[in-house]
């Protein structure tokens, strides 16, 4: 079993940055990608980006550029370092852990961009 938690959300201003972090407790055995999703209020949730466990990262063509996943295996925590944030990067952000052995999720964590 693995316990996500995420941190790092909170209120900033456009154009401004913030740092989610994923923290995994539990065996981390088999995991084979780590993502980020986020969900608006009344939207799907929707894929921002993932890294695998070999170190390759995708992102969503809509925060290319300005997103960037990095992971620490010996911490066993995935970041999410997110630049030039506009107010429809607004959302929960969630983790997900993809493993041989199932699929976890974070309980997620509050982004809000606003001046």
């Amino acid at each position: 079993q693995v316990q996500l938690v995420e941190s790092g959300g909170g209120l900033v201003q456009p154009g401004g940055s913030l740092r989610l972090s994923c923290a995994a407790a539990g065996s981390t055995f088999g995991v084979v990608i780590m993502g980020w999703y986020r969900q608006a209020p009344g939207k799907q949730r929707e894929l921002v980006g993932s890294i695998s466990a070999g170190g390759n990262p995708n992102y969503a063509n809509s925060v290319k550029g300005r997103f960037t996943i990095s992971g620490d295996n010996a911490k066993k925590t995935v970041y999410l370092q997110m630049n030039s944030l506009q107010p429809e990067d607004t959302a929960v952000y969630y983790c997900k852990f993809d493993t041989v052995l199932g699929h976890y999720w974070g309980q997620g964590t509050q982004v809000t961009v606003s001046s």
